[in-house]
């Protein structure tokens, strides 16, 4: 909590998208035009001045560029996205656990929380599912995910997730998109 409160005012004044975690901060934004590229440098900067007034060190070998792929159509819509990250990927992992692991009792959850889930959340932050067909889409992949899960069969959706301590992808995807997200 202590050092929450210590990088408390490290977002001050930024204007591109900040991630905080323990260990690592993120800083993001859109580099395709000069003044998004400005943007970025100014936040850069504003990062190393608080580091140096606050006497920590940025490992600036660790920095790095990251270019994203996020599908849009011609119409800025993303549910491309939503479908290719329930088709392609989430479903293919979840197919794969589900042939490979007899014993699934104790070690779906670890699974899917490693390799299934981060497809379907992958770049949420930039392209948060607006459409319920999109959101449940993806809710579709853990539905499955739930029943591959003995004694939980006759449980509602809503209890599965409480029961196994995951939240709905909406609501994620919601919390996701309006708290302050970061890349470095």
């Amino acid at each position: 909590m202590l050092f929450n409160v210590f990088i408390s005012d490290l977002d001050d004044g930024i204007k591109c998208t900040l991630m905080k975690f323990t260990d690592d901060t993120k800083l993001s934004g859109e580099v395709d035009t000069s003044e998004g590229r400005a943007t970025l440098q100014e936040d850069l900067d504003r990062l190393e001045e608080w580091a140096n007034k606050n006497l920590l060190k940025f490992n600036k070998d660790n920095c790095k560029v990251l270019h994203l792929g996020v599908l849009v159509d011609s119409k800025l819509n993303m549910s491309e996205q939503c479908a290719t990250a329930e088709k392609k990927k989430a479903n293919r992992m979840l197919g794969c656990i589900n042939k490979g692991i007899t014993s699934r009792d104790k070690v779906i959850i670890p699974l899917y929380s490693a390799l299934v889930r981060p497809h379907l959340q992958y770049c949420v932050q930039f392209w948060s599912p607006l459409y319920k067909k999109d959101v449940d889409r993806l809710e579709r992949v853990q539905r499955k995910t739930t029943r591959m899960l003995k004694g939980l069969g006759s449980l509602p959706y809503e209890e599965w997730l409480r029961e196994l301590f995951f939240s709905a992808l909406r609501k994620e995807s919601l919390r996701e998109t309006s708290s302050p997200c970061s890349s470095t």
